[in-house]
């Protein structure tokens, strides 16, 4: 009998999707093509991509495992969906990938370092423990001893774990990190123009008790005069001095108690020193980290390689000399590796080197290659760390998958988008499907079906407004991204100054010597002004911005000092910097705000506080003995008994993955039922006030005599966060949210004083939310501050008054400033790759 011939299904199906604000939407789209999913922040384009088609990708794959497997791994709930049919296994590339430890390298998160140890281990030209190197042979492939043909002694030669700086091959001092932890003697006494007994030697007030200020007195030390008098004898007691038992009259700081005591001497340094050899946790940590400094260290010189694992050699280099290489360098030595060894071994060096040929050009093709293998992962960008998810995800030659990815385009320079969309497209060409959430016009017009979902944010979006191909988008009457797309509109929203008026109100200026790769500098920019710096990917930006400028302006002004009067020592790279008027420099950046599901959005921006005054001052609650402290949902007497405030419970379910639902005594409002019965603006508890979005609170709120509230609403207002609810947890809004939230308290102020840095402030944004953000730094530069941004985005880029470009290249081909001047200025700079792209935008 003939079996029946089945259809391949051509798109997964979804129907009655309500994740998060998702209006009950039904969508088909397509298998094996690149579907872009646009639409403006909070429209609901995360809940689409990651919230349903992942978490039931995702979810389905895992169920199809054992129960014992379930278990250990960290599972997704159930979609809130009606159906979703023919939907593959999904893998999701996010926008946050998680922050990496101690001992990650961009070796080890690409793996690449594997391949080394096991080329270094096989091939290499090991140490005898007499000291005597000895040829590579097959011995250590072969699992034999290898004799030393000088001494003749027998030994093993290393295995690929005993060249790991997390195994067998770290160095003992550091413990494979490449660094130790110093006590900074300059932070001890930063104010020496107190006295011991005013506290001149902080540790002694926070890591030790007090009364070793009379133990100090007992060893010599006056402890009455200021710090900058003592003799350097008594200073070296401070500092050094030895731990002898001295015998102290002690008084009581609350009475007039005294007690004789024998106190042992803990000097300032070791009062450090000893309370780090008992730090537990990052909060311990913390406390006396102000007092340390981390050095190279002194034995591994930074390599994070025991001597042993430093000892063999391919080519008269260690392990550690290759993987200082950039990833540029690496790929041409490799080719050279198999020459270099007995005839016998080099079929096994060419496997090992072919091995590692893919995964170094998919990086390359990412923009990667000038990163060394040994540059710690802690270090490397958010848009870096989602390429190396990427170019993992490609190597593995998957197919039949479904690839999400949450805004790929993060972090990638203009001319990095194109190898980004050759990397997508091999995914396709062997047989996945590809969903990516982005912004970036390039990128959504390469893709085969585009789906648009809006029209606003929050209530207001969850809705599909257009899709098709680019051209049907474009063409759609509906469609918000579609003239961005055609590029019949460009965000053009701030006026800018004259290029001859640029400098008009001032400057700061900076000078550095060389520091990584950017190489000796000085700069001036622009008070009052808008000031983009752009460069390729490893060009030098964070390098100026974020360890050279804000460091520098925080060490120069005092405002910024805890101890008034005494300024911080510059970093060692910068050789000057003149503030031109700069006393307070802020970092605005993407890291998440709050760290459960406590911190809300009506929390941080202070709204809640004064709403708890305001239902405080009602006569119900006057009659019920109320205060505003019972209306917190954290501590107050009104909060739910149940889940304790969260508005929620966690269910454990055995071997599927815990379930958080809302709590079932509130209905996730957080609060008691006592709390429903005081309302305010006539109906409305604060309960559902919470649930209200910001602009429906400012609506209800209208007619209120509530001036701040309704102040603090329209600047979140004025934002563009107005769809977001008072009640949502600041934990989980997007980085660009994030960003916005933590200015609500800067625009109602002067800021004539004030730098404003922003790191790639547009990540995640829609060409719209990118004109709400310039309407906000315009609104910043109007108040008298001088902002600057660290970006990609051709945008921003041509409404700056001024743009310093770095490169022209990244790591060694890098480190300088290209070019600096008002977009207009850089276009026509033949040596930067940043003006060939803002030339095209600006239509030159």
């Amino acid at each position: 009998m003939e079996r029946e011939r089945y259809e391949q299904p051509t798109h997964i199906e979804v129907r009655g999707a309500r994740v998060h604000n998702l209006k009950n939407i039904d969508v088909s789209i397509p298998l094996n093509r690149l579907v872009g999913i646009a639409g403006v922040s909070g429209s609901g384009k995360s809940s689409l991509a990651l919230g349903t088609l992942y978490a039931e990708g995702s979810r389905r794959y895992l169920d199809a495992l054992s129960t014992y497997t379930r278990r250990r791994i960290a599972q997704t709930g159930r979609a809130t969906v009606d159906e979703v049919l023919h939907v593959p296994a999904a893998l999701a590339l996010r926008q946050r990938p998680g922050i990496p430890g101690v001992h990650s390298t961009f070796g080890t998160s690409t793996e690449l370092l594997n391949y080394l140890r096991l080329l270094f281990s096989r091939l290499g030209s090991h140490v005898c423990p007499n000291g005597h190197h000895v040829p590579p042979s097959m011995d250590v492939a072969l699992g034999q001893m290898t004799t030393c043909p000088v001494c003749g002694v027998q030994f093993m030669g290393p295995g690929a774990e005993d060249l790991a700086f997390n195994s067998g091959g770290a160095c003992p001092t550091c413990g494979g990190t490449g660094i130790v932890r110093r006590v900074d003697e300059a932070s001890l006494v930063p104010d020496e123009s107190i006295s011991i007994d005013d506290g001149a030697v902080l540790p002694w007030g926070s890591l030790m008790w007090d009364l070793m200020k009379q133990v100090c007195g007992a060893m010599g030390v006056r402890t009455n005069v200021p710090f900058c008098e003592l003799t350097p004898e008594e200073r070296d007691i401070v500092f050094h001095g030895p731990a002898v038992k001295k015998h102290i009259l002690y008084q009581s700081k609350k009475g007039d108690d005294f007690a004789e005591l024998d106190f042992t001497y803990f000097n300032a340094v070791y009062t450090v020193e000893n309370a780090l050899s008992k730090v537990k946790d990052e909060k311990g940590l913390a406390r006396v980290s102000r007092f340390l400094r981390e050095e190279i260290c002194p034995d591994c010189g930074g390599t994070r390689l025991s001597e042993r694992a430093r000892g063999s050699l391919v080519d008269g280099m260690t392990l550690a000399d290759v993987a200082a290489m950039t990833l540029d360098e690496l790929a041409v030595w490799i080719l050279t590796v198999p020459s270099l060894v007995p005839e016998d071994m080099q079929p096994m060096a060419r496997a090992i080197c072919a091995e590692m040929a893919e995964p170094m050009e998919r990086l390359q093709q990412l923009g990667l290659g000038y990163l060394s293998l040994d540059r710690a992962s802690s270090t490397l960008s958010t848009g870096e760390r989602q390429r190396v998810q990427l170019a993992r995800a490609v190597r593995n030659r998957t197919c039949g998958v479904l690839y999400v990815l949450d805004e790929p385009s993060i972090g990638l320079h203009p001319s990095n988008v194109e190898g980004l969309l050759g990397v997508v497209d091999d995914l396709l060409a062997d047989g996945n499907s590809v969903v990516l959430v982005d912004h970036d016009v390039r990128v959504l017009r390469h893709a085969d079906h585009l789906i648009e979902i809006g029209p606003g944010s929050g209530a207001d979006g969850g809705q599909i407004i257009a899709q098709g191909t680019a051209a049907q988008v474009e063409a759609s009457s509906a469609t918000q991204i579609g003239p961005f797309l055609s590029g019949e509109r460009r965000v053009r929203v701030r006026e800018r100054v004259d290029a001859a008026e640029v400098f008009s109100a001032g400057a700061i200026e900076l000078e550095t010597g060389a520091i990584h790769t950017v190489k000796p500098l000085g700069v001036r920019i622009p008070r009052g002004r808008l000031t983009a710096v752009t460069g390729v990917s490893g060009s030098g930006k964070t390098t100026l911005v974020l360890e050279s400028l804000i460091p520098a302006l925080r060490a120069q002004c005092q405002q910024c000092q805890k101890t008034p009067g005494v300024l911080l020592p510059l970093p060692e790279h910068v050789r000057r910097c003149e503030p031109g008027g700069i006393a307070r420099a802020n970092l605005i950046d993407a890291t998440p705000i709050g760290a459960n599901v406590r911190s809300t959005v009506g929390t941080y921006s202070g709204v809640l506080d004064d709403l708890r005054r305001a239902y405080a001052k009602l006569p119900e609650a006057r009659e019920r003995g109320l205060k505003a402290g019972a209306f917190s949902y954290n501590t107050g007497s009104l909060r739910c008994p149940t889940c304790d405030g969260t508005g929620q419970i966690s269910l454990d379910v055995q071997f599927l993955p815990d379930v958080d639902i809302p709590c079932p005594d509130c209905g996730g409002t957080r609060y008691a039922k006592e709390a429903d019965a005081i309302k305010l603006a006539g109906d409305i508890s604060l309960p559902e006030l919470l649930s209200y979005t910001v602009d429906q609170a400012s609506e209800a709120l209208a007619e209120t005599s509530l001036r701040t509230v309704k102040a603090k609403l329209q600047v979140l207002h004025d934002l563009g966060l107005g769809y977001l609810t008072l009640g949502e947890a600041t934990p989980a809004l997007s980085g660009g949210e994030a960003q916005r939230l933590k200015l609500a308290s800067e625009l109602t102020r002067r800021q004539d004083d004030a730098l404003f840095v922003f790191d790639e402030p547009t990540i995640g944004l829609h060409p719209l939310d990118v004109e709400v953000l310039l309407r906000v730094l315009q609104r910043l530069i109007d108040n008298g501050a001088t902002v600057v941004v660290i970006e990609h985005d051709l945008d921003m880029i041509v409404n700056a008054d001024y743009v310093i470009d770095m490169g022209p290249g990244g790591g060694e081909d890098g480190g300088r400033i290209v070019c600096a001047g008002t977009p207009e200025q850089v276009a026509a700079c033949p040596d930067s790759i940043t003006g060939r792209y803002i030339a095209e935008e600006l239509g030159k």
